[in-house]
């Protein structure tokens, strides 16, 4: 029997950098049950380490991830889908810490599904997307048909859903399924790269920043920019003398004082 500890690697850098890291490649890291239940625990987890500020999805091989693995289908659709704490999207969705999905290879139904659970793509030259929910008969659950109309518009997607069409990696950036895509040497150096950069920032803020956006994100526009005001005003109101001089360091060009724990 496999250890799911192996399937799935983790290693966290110095600087807060949690890089998670599919490890199957034979099967092109598609996911087993028991995998399932360890990202989501693993996902969790990363997102109340304080020690972690960012995560790194990423996979081995030819595949990001192939999806649910088909030998295991049964366990998997009728196993215990409801419960969230075992379900690696859910916990994606609700994660306070920035996730960069390093999309190496093809990426196939849940994997897909799991590539759209992150806040930035990039891909490798090698990277493809397929949705074969259609070509098996199995309903997604994970966010694919609902996402995905959203980022690249409802003519593509339907396409996309309908014919089980592989969108290579260029396709991809036309349509703007992914930021970036860069040759396969230059993935986790660019991903690395814009790592550090995030980092730079007010670690507070890239957290409250990223979930206005993907909370507004589900709403209208409307109530979203109400939304952003609600959560503007509580913050204005939250701020201290210091955060203020510290703007005024940085306009003046000098750089601030350590912050005291």
């Amino acid at each position: 029997m496999e250890d799911v500890r192996e399937l799935i690697k983790i290693d966290v850098a110095q600087n807060g950098v949690a890089t998670v890291t599919f490890n199957r490649p034979k099967s092109m890291n598609s996911l087993s049950s028991a995998m399932i239940v360890h990202l989501a625990d693993i996902i969790s987890s990363l997102s109340n380490d304080d020690k972690v500020k960012i995560i790194v999805l990423t996979g081995t091989g030819r595949g990001f991830c192939a999806g649910v693995d088909l030998t295991a289908a049964k366990s998997v659709f009728q196993g215990e889908v409801k419960n969230v704490s075992k379900d690696p999207v859910y916990q994606m969705e609700h994660c306070k810490k920035p996730i960069i999905g390093a999309i190496n290879g093809w990426a196939i139904t849940a994997g897909f599904e799991l590539a759209l659970a992150c806040d930035i793509l990039i891909a490798s030259t090698e990277a493809k997307f397929m949705d074969t929910h259609a070509k098996f008969g199995i309903f997604p659950s994970w966010g694919l048909s609902q996402k995905l109309s959203r980022l690249i518009g409802l003519n593509r997607a339907r396409h996309a859903h309908l014919t089980s069409m592989p969108i290579d990696a260029q396709l991809a950036e036309k349509w703007g399924l992914v930021s970036q895509v860069v040759p396969p040497a230059e993935l986790m150096k660019t991903v690395n790269s814009i790592a550090e950069t995030i980092l730079k920032n007010n670690a507070n803020m890239v957290r409250d920043v990223k979930a206005v956006v993907n909370d507004g994100g589900n709403l209208p526009l409307g109530e979203a920019l109400r939304l952003e005001k609600e959560r503007a005003h509580a913050s204005y109101k939250a701020m201290t003398p210091e955060a203020f001089a510290k703007m005024q360091q940085f306009i003046a060009g000098r750089k601030p004082a350590p912050s005291k724990l």
